[in-house]
């Protein structure tokens, strides 16, 4: 059945007077060409390249350096710009912190890992920021950017503390994630499947390498790659690729599919 309005049915129903074979054609104009993303994106780096090069043009008086200094300004930009590009859209982007890890865990994939990135925890609010599959075995990582005037400690051994804040409801929460994620990979796959949870956290110094708290991995962010690889083997490559096929079945996308 049509959803359309009557009027509009009866419309259709009649012939219809013949028409043009000849479609209007909708100009672009250079404002628009120039509001795309890759025209802008050329425009930054011509107008970084000129400035740099009139800059240093003016300071040794000598147009040539000046040319010379904007083509390597140029080219140093986009180099950044390649770089700093996530897999991660733009939108979906939490935080640098995210970002950071991304970067590391990027550079495991010529070692056999492979990584979902933002995947949520059905059922609720929460998700994992990147979960890692690899032969050391599967991580819950959660990338934390907290404020770095503030130090990080701990109470015997059991207690989270950032400055005069208890982290215990984030180390409970990435504690549930993890346990989450195994159930419903574990389910899925026939047999028990552990995943680690652990907090990379950016910002102020950690005062130790790793330190497992109430059950969760903490340590300093730049350490997220090193405290996946320092393992011994535990999965094939064919267990590594069921698993991960069904953990990106399990745990949605949180943004969907980019």
């Amino acid at each position: 059945m049509s959803d359309r309005p009557e009027s509009e049915q009866t419309a259709a129903a009649k012939p219809s007077a013949p028409t043009s074979t000849y479609a209007p054609v909708e100009r672009a104009s250079v404002r628009s060409l120039l509001q795309q993303p890759r025209f802008r994106r050329l425009r930054n780096r011509a107008l970084v390249a000129i400035a740099v090069g009139v800059v240093v043009g003016f300071l040794v008086s000598d147009w040539r350096v000046g040319a010379t200094a904007a083509v390597v300004a140029a080219i140093l930009e986009t180099v950044y710009r390649a770089r700093s590009n996530s897999t991660v859209p733009a939108w979906r982007r939490a935080s640098v912190a995210e970002r950071r890890t991304e970067a590391q865990l990027r550079k495991l994939e010529r070692g056999g890992y492979r990584t979902l990135h933002a995947r949520a925890i059905p059922g609720s609010e929460a998700q994992i920021d990147h979960l890692v599959v690899g032969p050391t075995g599967v991580y819950a990582v959660d990338s934390e950017k907290w404020d770095k005037r503030l130090p990080v400690r701990v109470q015997m051994g059991k207690k989270l503390f950032h400055g005069p804040f208890d982290m215990k409801p984030r180390i409970t929460e990435a504690k549930w994630e993890a346990s989450q994620a195994s159930e419903l990979i574990s389910k899925s796959y026939g047999r028990e499947i552990s995943v680690t949870p652990s907090l990379a956290i950016y910002g102020p110094p950690v005062p130790w390498k790793i330190m497992t708290i109430r059950g969760v991995d903490v340590y300093e962010g730049g350490r997220a790659r090193r405290w996946i690889t320092k393992r011994e083997r535990a999965l094939t490559d064919a267990e590594i690729d069921r698993i991960y096929e069904i953990a990106a079945q399990v745990l949605p996308p949180r943004y969907g599919e980019g």
